[in-house]
């Protein structure tokens, strides 16, 4: 059995475990976490500790005119599990922090309301993104991918990000303006995604094909969090 995402990253600093509500404010600076559900799997403890990522390679040799030819959806991927360096560029591509002045992030956001959250589903369970720390935080033990969709390729990626909203936050500031602001964040996240992963050699489809009542049970998120957004992610498959 492969070690889980855990043991692989179990000589990187282990960080103080973090429970927020996702209600809270993402101003200016979240650590971006949520209460945790058991549900999600119950041999898992009720808080386990946030294990920091390898720090995100900022000196690339592709450049963005490049990635931008060459991206292209995939869905057949090698079977390879992704490493905790590919897991980590990912994550930073996605939400990670650009400034830890000001907490900006590597995709925009209305006011700074940082409404999206990021999971990682793999072989070896489920994590979520923390930014402010640049960890993972993990909440199943349990492979979900083929209970996310019915689309092979999320159920054959070695790496499936969700995104989920937590639209309150922006709606706190903007009212009804807050779907479109959250619709456009999303959108935002994924070409980051799409883009690092064609830059990183892997490839990836982006998935709107999925029942949002079922992905936020398997998910075991609170009725406050929408499942709004799926990349399948992995080394494209030889041909």
């Amino acid at each position: 059995m492969r070690p889980c995402l855990l043991l692989a990253l179990a000589t990187l600093c282990v960080l103080p475990a973090c429970r927020k509500s996702p209600l809270l404010s993402a101003d200016p600076l979240p650590d971006s976490s949520r209460s945790l559900a058991t549900a999600a799997s119950p041999a898992l403890p009720a808080a386990s500790a946030p294990i920091a990522l390898p720090p995100a390679d900022l000196s690339g040799s592709m450049t963005l005119e490049r990635a931008l030819v060459l991206r292209h959806s995939v869905r057949e991927f090698e079977p390879h599990p992704m490493s905790p360096a590919q897991l980590s560029q990912l994550a930073w591509a996605a939400q990670g922090m650009t400034d830890a002045t000001t907490a900006r992030r590597t995709s925009p956001s209305a006011g700074a309301t940082y409404p999206m959250e990021v999971y990682f589903a793999t072989a070896d369970g489920v994590s979520h993104y923390i930014p402010g720390r640049h960890a993972m935080q993990r909440i199943s033990t349990r492979d979900v991918r083929r209970s996310l969709t019915t689309q092979q390729a999320v159920a054959e990626a070695p790496c499936v990000i969700v995104l989920t909203t937590v639209t309150e936050r922006t709606r706190k500031k903007y009212g009804e303006r807050a779907e479109r602001y959250v619709a456009m964040e999303a959108g935002h996240i994924g070409q980051n995604v799409l883009l690092q992963a064609t830059a990183m050699g892997l490839g990836g489809v982006p998935v709107g094909g999925f029942d949002g009542d079922k992905a936020r049970e398997v998910l075991a998120l609170d009725k406050s969090e929408e499942p709004l957004y799926i990349l399948a992610i992995g080394k494209p498959a030889a041909k």
